[in-house]
């Protein structure tokens, strides 16, 4: 027969099914608890990790595309405040350099007070020189001696003669100190010929006027080449004329720092200037706020996981255990099924035997009585008392063998119920009066703890006091000399309850579970049939009623037997 209930036997996996079929519950239902606790546990926490997470997901995007945003637009802006001052210098160059000045700047001081007029106005101007059209600096006013320079060859002199105005990019020079060039090409219409006006600027004027723009939200401002050289010095990246190692390109970009951290690019280029202008930001400019927002959600997350835990722990241990217990009333139901249909085999077994068994002592019973009668009469003769007594003995042994089969009967018979309603003290007091004498000449003390107000109840009276007369009798054999019987009744959940318990040798452990079976006995051969325990079973279960059993080695034995007050037979007329 398969030990494994119905729910279990659906759901538990074929090595739970085999422990508990094996005997071993406890480490199944331990494995089934474990898997159900992680399931519910699976569903429990799904839907929360999944929220946090399309939650985190969706705020560090709605935060990075403000992000970009943002950068963009600083970006944006950067661009045209340096296009602003490049185009602030480069109209001052181009009012300089109109058509008709040439033949003046390039006559007497007119370059060297021109210059100084600039250089009142705007201080970080260099120096100023006039080039003519074959690329001869006419005229210079700065700190070298650079008139009669031949520039015919210079990339930046084509660029400027072509396409009217030349920047260039952040170089050193003579005074090997950073700065940039701005040329304007004009035509003179006395010589008609086309002339350059070059003015060089301090390089700190770019610097200056990036630290000025740059803002809090900006890790990083700085200027690069078209060939990556910095024009302006970076916190993160070198200083000024130095290569960009870092490859960035024009436009957006996100990216890792070495700590870990979240870092974006932007890079725009400046019109009409060999530069573009980089913005680096290693953090969110919300940053707090994003700080906030995952250690909150943190704190969610981890204190539904925590009441999930409990909850759901509490959920599978109830769960659990109640299974077990439907599990565990189910295999007794089984159990006792088992053992009602095993009794009811011995009981149709035992009404045969005795039957068989009846005829063949009562032929026996009366070819004795015969022989008995006919050696009454007889003269004495050699062995007389020998047969005699044999014969005793043989009648001694057939009323052995009627009283077996007689129990043998009555454990089959299934006898009607005759209910009345009576007092179950009554009942226990009337039994004791039939034992008086046993307990007394076995120096038994008996104490009576009956409940005074105990209500009547229906049941068949002969019935009740055989059970009691076979429970006491048998803790009176398990006493043998100089013990102790009590007994107790009481009402419990509307069923009358009566315990027998005696201090007698109490029962094995290993025994115990048997001691309702039919022909089960613990007493020595020929003291005992082994069938007034499983008649008492019976007569209880019949009754409607339960009996159990408590017992310990060397303490004692106790048996209780629970009654209804209305039997079932009796309802139901």
């Amino acid at each position: 027969m398969n030990a494994l209930p119905g729910f279990l036997h659906k759901i538990l996996p074929d090595t739970f099914k085999d422990s508990i079929n094996f005997g071993l519950h406890r480490r199944s239902y331990s494995q089934f608890r474990l898997l159900l606790f992680l399931v519910m546990i699976a569903i429990a926490m799904g839907p929360v990790i999944m929220t946090a997470g399309l939650g985190y997901y969706n705020y560090k995007d709605l935060l990075q595309k403000e992000e970009r945003g943002q950068l963009e637009a600083r970006l944006t802006g950067s661009s045209h405040a340096i296009e602003a001052l490049i185009d602030s210098l480069k109209s001052v160059v181009v009012f300089v350099a109109r058509k008709n000045r040439y033949v003046e700047l390039t006559t007497g001081k007119n370059l060297e007070e021109l210059f100084a007029r600039i250089k009142r106005q705007y201080e970080y101007f260099a120096d100023l020189g006039v080039i003519n059209q074959s690329g001869i600096q006419q005229t210079y006013w700065g700190p070298y001696d650079l008139e009669g320079t031949d520039y015919s060859k210079e990339e930046w002199f084509k660029e400027v003669i072509d396409k009217g105005v030349y920047i260039s990019h952040v170089y050193t020079g003579y005074r090997h100190v950073p700065h940039f060039a701005i040329a304007v090409a004009n035509h003179d219409p006395t010589t008609k010929k086309t002339w350059v006006l070059r003015a060089t600027i301090d390089a700190v004027t770019l610097q200056n006027f990036v630290n000025t723009i740059k803002t809090n939200a900006s890790d990083d401002l700085f200027l690069v080449d078209d060939a990556g050289y910095l024009q302006t010095s970076s916190e993160n990246y070198g200083q000024n004329l130095t290569q960009l190692v870092a490859d960035i390109k024009p436009g957006l970009q996100q990216g890792v720092s070495k700590e870990g951290e979240n870092i974006f690019y932007a890079k725009g280029k400046i019109k009409n200037t060999p530069w573009s202008v980089i913005l680096v930001e290693k953090r969110y400019v919300h940053h707090q706020d994003w700080v906030t927002f995952r250690s909150r959600l943190l704190i969610i997350v981890i204190a539904c996981l925590v009441i999930n835990l409990l909850v759901v722990y509490g959920l599978v241990t109830m769960l659990t255990n109640l299974i077990r217990k439907a599990d565990e009333m189910q295999l007794t139901m089984l159990q006792e099924a088992e053992h009602t249909d095993k009794l009811a085999s011995i009981g149709r077994l035992a009404a045969g035997v005795g039957h068989e068994i009846n005829n063949p002592l009562a032929i026996i019973n009366q070819k004795t009585g015969l022989a008995e009668d006919l050696i009454l009469i007889s003269p004495d003769f050699e062995h007389k008392k020998a047969i005699e007594g044999c014969l005793k003995v043989i009648d001694q042994s057939v009323e052995r063998c009627k009283a077996i089969t007689h129990r043998l009967l009555g454990f089959a018979r299934r006898a009607d119920v005759h209910d009345e309603v009576l007092q179950v003290n009554d009942v226990i007091k009337e039994v004791m009066q039939f034992l008086e004498n046993s307990l007394m000449h076995s120096r038994i003390r008996l104490e009576l703890q009956l409940q005074e107000d105990l209500p009547l109840i229906t049941s068949d009276h002969l019935q009740l006091q055989q059970i009691f007369l076979n429970i006491i009798n048998n803790a009176i054999d398990a006493i043998g000399k100089d013990g102790l019987v009590n007994i107790m009744t009481h009402l419990v959940a509307g069923e009358v309850r009566v315990v027998i318990q005696d201090n007698g040798s109490g029962i094995d452990s290993e025994i115990l579970p048997h001691i309702f079976e039919p022909f089960f006995t613990t007493k020595e051969t020929g003291k005992g049939t082994g069938l007034g325990l499983s008649i008492t079973y019976g007569l209880v279960k019949k009754l409607g009623g339960d009996i159990t059993v408590r017992s310990h080695v060397g303490q004692g034995t106790a048996f209780t037997i629970t009654l209804p007050i209305h039997s079932e037979e009796h309802d139901n007329n």
